[in-house]
């Protein structure tokens, strides 16, 4: 690990005008935010990161979770995971977000883990954790060695010929079948993205995975308010029961009416460079029975443009089974 200072930021705005001092918002960054710092830190004992300040956010009005005047919930950037995943409005109204939280890490790394640390968590791919090999998401122009490598663990949709990394966040596939908005405030002031325009595909920049810009702090979150009659899962299937990244999952929020599909927001994860919404998959739902038959056709069309790697293959089909199961489960008690 390289040598860094550490400062503790007053205010958003005087975090905000230090950070603004980096030369990117992802790779090479000098200045960075620190929450809970369970990736940041880890990336820095690598010498993946090697940023010369780290500016602590702990402090600022960050970490409250409170219900909105329109019955939805706005979720502090700094609430801890384990927090958000026994709130009582979370368990109550977004199960899926508390099931995919649980789903995730350790109790210790949960008790630490923040809301705007998940959002940014970067990959576990071993050749971007590895200083040694080559990988053009830690150094642009270098390669990719998972492409003709180990690859069984990594992404089969969104990839491109410079990177085929796979999004490791739990929370960030229910945030996304929740159609969550993220509030950034930076230089030019404040702004709000749908999660769905957050994180970026790697075309030929893997090294931007998100849309934040040099000083852009991540204040809060907000979730809709819940569809009436809506029910939702998470379902992560991986290679142990614990502590491990999923090799695909998934995230639905469904509602039944009259024994018809009314509403489907479907998110995948372990499979997606970025966690995997399929409005596709969603509208081969709408409007159907709740069977198993239309389960497996919206299935198809969530992995139809799969690209898989020479040891991921069985993903195509496990990510599949993975969706039909978890829709079974969300509509049984409809």
């Amino acid at each position: 690990m390289k040598t860094f200072a550490l400062t503790r930021a007053s205010d958003s705005a005087q975090a905000i005008a230090t950070a603004a001092k980096a030369t990117t918002a992802q790779q090479g960054a000098e200045i960075r935010f620190i929450g809970g710092g369970t990736t940041l830190i880890d990336l820095m004992k690598l010498n993946v990161e090697q940023p010369k300040t780290l500016i602590d956010i702990n402090r600022l009005p960050l970490d409250k979770i409170e219900a909105l005047p329109d019955g939805g919930l706005t979720i502090g950037a700094v609430v801890r995971n384990s927090d958000l995943a026994y709130h009582p409005l979370v368990r109550k109204n977004y199960a899926v977000l508390s099931e995919a939280l649980l789903s995730g890490a350790t109790v210790q790394l949960r008790n630490m883990a923040t809301t705007a640390g998940n959002l940014l968590q970067r990959t576990r791919c071993m050749y971007f954790r590895a200083t040694d090999m080559p990988c053009n998401k830690r150094e642009p122009g270098s390669g990719c060695a998972a492409i003709t490598g180990a690859n069984r663990s990594l992404a089969i949709l969104g990839t491109s010929e410079h990177c085929i990394a796979t999004n490791p966040s739990d929370m960030n596939v229910a945030m996304a079948a929740l159609e969550a908005t993220i509030h950034v405030r930076g230089t030019k002031g404040e702004r709000s993205i749908p999660i769905a325009d957050f994180h970026v595909l790697p075309g030929n920049t893997p090294q931007r995975e998100t849309v934040l810009e040099p000083g852009d702090l991540i204040t809060h979150v907000t979730l809709p308010p819940p569809a009436a009659g809506s029910r939702s899962l998470y379902l992560k299937l991986r290679d142990r029961a614990s502590y491990e990244f999923a090799l695909a999952s998934a995230a639905v929020v469904i509602t039944v009416a009259n024994a018809k599909i009314a509403r489907a927001r479907i998110a995948l994860g372990g499979v997606g460079t970025k966690p995997w919404r399929s409005t596709e998959a969603e509208g081969e739902l709408t409007n159907q029975p709740a069977t198993e038959a239309v389960f497996r056709k919206a299935a198809d069309t969530a992995l139809r443009d799969a690209k898989p790697q020479s040891q991921n293959g069985f993903k195509v089909e496990l990510a599949k089974r993975c969706l039909v199961h978890a829709l079974k489960l969300a509509t049984q008690a409809a």
